[in-house]
């Protein structure tokens, strides 16, 4: 039987993720190796994402080592994917989702609403950032790269009085000893795809597409379909420097999708909810959408940060 290479970032995380999906490969018996690669982004820790290209760094060289055919496979953190992909590429398989709420981390577990005012909060993503500023405006929200282990080492040392982390990445890891409290989903909306598993291969390797299908989640790759759909309706207005949100659940009849966008240089913010049947997720998709845009989701996306 062949050995499917999975293709994984190196940090510890990542190496979870690729590990994860190693061990559900061998339950349905498919032989696996972990190929790792250090890609961009893991390199550059000195500036925000954003200036280098975005979370989408996280992903180029893996996508390079698909059409290498050094891996069958590449496994992702499916927000760091941008929400348009080549053609050539598919999203084929997602792992069952973890809690996909932002987590509160303060070393003294201090409650967010009780820091003094000026107090600097940190996080690398402009979603948490619009979202904070907007129901916490006393606080100053600071850029913060790195790892787990690096954003808690810097909270430790004084540099941030809090910062929000993915609840899933700190479980996964073993540090939800870490977390203060947990953010509700309606009060700080999670990032389309946050706390979900993705797997990519080529449209054209239908070996790998026919193995990871044995893995695949099904609610979960709904989820994923939903919330990265509403995403591709504003195509190539979204980029690393939007705060965008959205996040999907079922109860097994309907589906539920809640939106937010965020103007990142500014205050203005626009939110939707739509809910309806899980047999028809487009018109869901298509009814969040268009209810953004008729709240100016357009013009607020085209209203850019200044940027370095």
């Amino acid at each position: 039987m062949t050995t499917i290479r999975i293709g994984t970032r190196g940090s510890q995380l990542a190496l979870w993720q690729a590990n994860e999906v190693s061990r559900l490969l061998a339950n349905a018996g498919v032989r696996s190796e972990i190929v790792t690669i250090r890609t961009t982004g893991d390199k550059r820790h000195d500036v925000s994402l954003a200036t280098i290209g975005g979370k989408g760094l996280f992903v180029k060289e893996l996508e390079e080592a698909l059409d290498q055919g050094t891996i069958d496979i590449a496994v992702h953190s499916l927000k760091d994917v941008p929400s348009i992909i080549p053609e050539r590429f598919s999203l084929t398989a997602f792992l069952e989702r973890a809690d996909p709420r932002d987590a509160w981390v303060q070393p003294d577990r201090i409650p967010i609403g009780d820091l003094p005012a000026g107090a600097v909060i940190g996080t690398s993503s402009p979603r948490r950032r619009a979202q904070i500023v907007a129901r916490y405006p006393q606080f100053s929200v600071e850029d913060m790269r790195g790892n787990v282990d690096t954003r808690i080492s810097k909270l430790r040392a004084g540099q941030y009085a809090g910062a929000i982390l993915a609840s899933a990445g700190l479980t996964r890891l073993g540090r939800q000893g870490e977390i203060t409290s947990w953010f509700p989903a309606e009060e700080l909306l999670p990032a389309a795809g946050q706390g979900i598993v993705g797997i990519e291969t080529l449209r054209t390797n239908k070996r790998a597409i026919e193995v990871v299908d044995r893995i695949n989640h099904a609610p979960t790759a709904l989820a994923a379909r939903c919330e990265r759909g509403v995403l591709q309706k504003f195509d190539t207005l979204l980029d690393c420097y939007s705060a965008a949100a959205v996040h999907a659940v079922s109860d097994g009849s309907e589906l539920f999708i809640r939106a937010f966008l965020a103007e990142v240089a500014g205050p203005r913010s626009i939110r939707s909810e739509r809910r309806g049947a899980m047999g028809d997720p487009d018109a869901i998709i298509d009814a969040v959408a268009s209810d953004l845009t008729s709240q100016g989701a357009l013009a607020l996306l085209q209203a850019k940060e200044v940027r370095p």
